[in-house]
């Protein structure tokens, strides 16, 4: 979305002559050239006069850095409510004295300058998919510069997008060999996805546990105040501030962002005043700790057990996954700025206030962020920490949503409703079904364990998992596609790794003590994308190998063997290239069709976004008489697929200007062309606005539409349709041949049949497919394929809602599918 850092590093290189994934030679034409020609230079202009004139560009950034503190740092800012007693109470009751609070500040300190500031700040935050964060965004940047992917629906043409970056012209030597074996291996490229996924499960965990300990945390202080409320009634409302949380994200990230912000801005103004307060009046002396030589003393002092109390520690850095997970709501700047000059010095001196008090009060550890308070303001921070609490859930629940959004895209996720809550800002969306069954687990987690303790164990161990996840991803970002030498990267990787490694084997101790959550739901998590994402690859494998041969097309002639009726038919695929099966089977149960065939492939491709002067691919399968045609439909894994009622009339606009162009492009139109199936070409949306081949003439209403079509019977249908659902109403669109002369009679009699066709009406084929194992398949496989992807293909949304098809004029032809 946004490109801030890497912008710069991208260059042009030249690509060889492309093929597609199915070993088909491609020829891609674009039309509307010369406008996406000048689109690079009217960025570049933009970004000159971003440098000439930066307080449009500052301005801009520093209201996205006021949004994002009510949206990502709520989790990070909330954190000193619980780290202290995390840390002490049961991991090391007979260690605290005052040389061991300050130890533990020198961990907090050193580990919030290290992990948030130095790692993501600073280097994570740059490793950006044209602005989109997380560990979804890194694999699909990996599998633009190396073969990575395991779902072979990859096209030459994709390489070609304006997103698709290239990174460094040439491969570096020192990684070529590393991008071979890894290209060659598929196991590898599988453990590469695994590891991915356990990422994002991780990520998703943090969703189901950050509300249960943040809230329930906040809420204890009413108990400290108010002694006669039960745990029990503590629980209650911690509940149900949770489910108002939850209940309060279809407004959308933008207005909760609005509406957050300001008590995350008061939170940190209140403990950075608080904690400032605390090392004036009780020991200013704590300014010592920042010094690393406490961290040894409190090694050398609690052995064993302040190396289990890390997991304590841990919390303190909680949420800063989030910060690039929610990257593509926001830019990398106003991030950085939030959390520099704002998040990072208030937290720093709350903890170090926060020791300064449990230095002298040794006997208030439990409950230390409220026992630290001036009892003149104790009330007014205990309202201000609840809602605190309650935005601290925000970020990791938008996190979640922008993580299924991917995952669902690269198809590692099954079908669910996504709603775009923004028009100006892409990536801010809610899904209303996960977010349910977040708040679901969420209540689950916090009644089932009710002490912060337990939950915390499980929340660090998903925090700390992810964070290893992202520094391995975000080292092989820096080989393939920064180009960075192996010996850099390595450091890299190591330095963080044995840091975070050190936290994790810490993490590994308290799985009897709750830790065990995060597993399990890590294990529900990925077993369910895994075998979504193998149904989904095996289903594509087997349409690529039972595709209808072309030879047996021309062999039955232009009328195919069958009656050919007016109207079009919209047979929606997956394959990019070749007539998918689901063709010929409808051919022998019902041996009619359309007089125009349109073979749609509506695919996700790995970048962001795709411009609309890009979407449409638009090619013929076999000769002009045979009137079939090909069109590929791409977005990117954060494009949001609306139903936006011009989409027919594109397509047949796209087709229309595809004809004429190949009229007059010689390596389209060429008898040499050894393939009938495969050459393609862009069709710009701007050229079929500026110089459109039909003449155009729109109303509104559906009544034409209905008088078009011949059938009596089909014309009540569509009347009672509309009229039981007249929200659907869109505007109708008339094409009429322009008088010229000078066309090609060919051209314009297949024109004529184009328009004709699309009076008619158009149908919408789909195959309805069963999946199942083979005979001959092992118990694993037939469980996985039969029940497994069988049970989340009949519970997820149907392919025909997703892609907005009018169920009035659908056709779903049946199909099994031995994999």
């Amino acid at each position: 979305m946004y490109q801030d850092d890497i912008e710069r590093m991208q260059h042009n290189v030249e690509q060889p002559p492309p093929t597609s994934s199915d070993g088909v030679q491609e020829s891609i034409i674009t039309v509307g050239q010369e406008e996406q020609v000048e689109q690079p230079q009217l960025e570049r202009n933009k970004r000159k006069l971003a440098t000439k004139f930066p307080l449009v560009d500052i301005s801009r950034n520093l209201l996205l850095a006021y949004q994002s503190l009510g949206v990502v740092y709520g989790d990070l800012s909330t954190s000193p409510l619980y780290v202290f007693n995390s840390i002490f109470v049961e991991k090391l009751p007979h260690y605290q004295t005052p040389e061991t609070i300050f130890g533990a500040f020198s961990l907090i300190f050193w580990t919030i300058t290290l992990i948030p500031l130095l790692k993501y700040v600073l280097i994570v935050l740059s490793a950006d998919d044209n602005g989109e964060g997380g560990t979804f965004a890194l694999y699909s940047l990996l599998c633009r510069h190396a073969k990575f992917s395991l779902l072979p629906n990859q096209q030459a043409a994709d390489e070609e997008l304006s997103t698709y970056k290239y990174g460094f012209a040439g491969q570096s030597t020192s990684s070529s060999g590393l991008k071979r074996f890894l290209e060659k291996h598929k196991k590898s490229r599988t453990i590469l996805l695994i590891v991915v996924l356990l990422g994002a499960c991780m990520v998703i965990g943090d969703g189901i546990l950050t509300p249960a300990m943040s809230v329930i945390s906040a809420i204890s202080g009413i108990k400290a105040a108010a002694e006669h409320l039960s745990h029990g009634e503590v629980l209650v409302l911690s509940c149900l501030i949770m489910i108002g949380l939850f209940a309060l994200q279809h407004f959308g990230t933008h207005r909760v962002g609005f509406l957050f912000a300001p008590v995350v801005i008061i939170w940190l103004i209140t403990i950075f005043g608080i904690g400032l307060y605390n090392i004036i009046f009780w020991n200013p002396k704590i300014v010592h700790a920042l010094s690393p030589h406490y961290i040894i003393k409190f090694f050398r002092e609690t052995r064993k057990h302040g190396w289990i109390s890390l997991g304590g520690v841990l919390l303190s850095v909680a949420g800063t996954e989030a910060m690039f997970a929610d990257l593509g709501h926001f830019t990398s700047c106003s991030m950085r700025i939030a959390f520099s000059f704002l998040v990072y010095p208030c937290l720093v001196v709350q903890y170090m206030g926060q020791a300064a008090f449990l230095s002298k009060n040794l006997a208030s550890i439990r409950d230390s962020f409220y026992n630290s308070i001036p009892d003149t303001v104790y009330w007014p921070v205990f309202v201000i920490a609840t809602l605190a609490s309650i935005v601290a859930s925000q970020s990791i629940i938008t996190a979640t949503f922008s993580i299924v959004k991917q995952l669902n895209a690269l198809g590692c996720f099954p079908r669910v409703k996504i709603v775009h809550t923004s028009k100006h800002v892409k990536g801010q969306i809610y899904i209303p079904e996960i977010n349910w069954i977040l708040m679901i687990l969420t209540l689950s987690v916090a009644v089932g364990f009710q002490d912060t303790i337990f939950i915390g164990n499980a929340y660090g161990l998903a925090c700390i998992t992810s964070m290893f996840v992202t520094t391995f991803l975000t080292t092989l970002v820096m080989i393939f596609v920064w180009q960075r030498s192996i010996v850099l990267a390595t450091c890299f990787l190591l330095f963080f790794w044995f840091i975070e490694g050190v936290y994790l084997s810490s993490a590994f101790t308290k799985i009897p003590q709750g830790g065990w959550v995060s597993l399990v739901l890590a294990f529900v998590f990925l077993a369910v994308m895994f075998i979504w994402h193998y149904g989904t690859r095996k289903k594509y494998n087997f349409d690529l190998h039972n595709k209808v041969p072309l030879k047996w097309l021309l062999g039955m002639g232009p009328n195919l063997g069958i009656v050919r009726v007016p109207g079009i038919g919209l047979v929606y695929s997956e394959l990019a290239t070749g007539v998918p099966s689901i063709f010929s089977h409808f051919l022998t149960n019902l041996p009619a069709f359309h007089s125009v065939l349109l073979f749609l492939c509506v695919k996700s491709v790995p970048v962001p976004y795709v411009s609309p002067e890009e979407r449409f691919l638009i090619g013929r399968i076999c000769p002009r008489p045979y009137r079939m045609y090909r069109c590929i439909v791409r977005y990117g894994y954060k494009d949001i697929q609306r139903d936006d009622g011009d989409f027919e009339d594109l397509l047949i606009q796209s087709i229309a200007e595809f004809i004429q162009m190949e009229a007059v492009e010689p390596q389209l139109s060429s008898s040499e062309t050894p393939s009938l199936d495969g050459r393609m070409a862009v069709i710009s949306k701007k050229a079929l606005q500026s110089t459109s081949t039909l003449i155009i003439s729109e109303d509104f209403g559906m009544r034409d539409s209905i008088q078009s079509s011949k059938s009596l019977t089909l014309q009540s249908l569509r009347s009672a349709y509309a009229d039981e659902n007249p929200q659907i109403r869109r505007r109708q669109v008339r094409f009429q041949l322009p008088e010229n002369p000078g066309m090609d009679p060919a051209v314009k009699d297949e024109l004529r049949d184009l328009i004709q066709a699309k009076e008619a009406g158009v149908a919408y084929i789909m195959g309805r497919s069963y999946v199942k194992a083979r005979r001959s398949s092992s118990f694993l496989k037939k469980f996985v394929v039969d029940i497994g992807y069988s049970f989340l293909r009949k519970n997820c949304r149907g392919p025909s809602v997703v892609l907005n098809i009018p169920q009035i004029s659908l056709i779903e032809v049946g199909m099994i599918y031995h994999v």
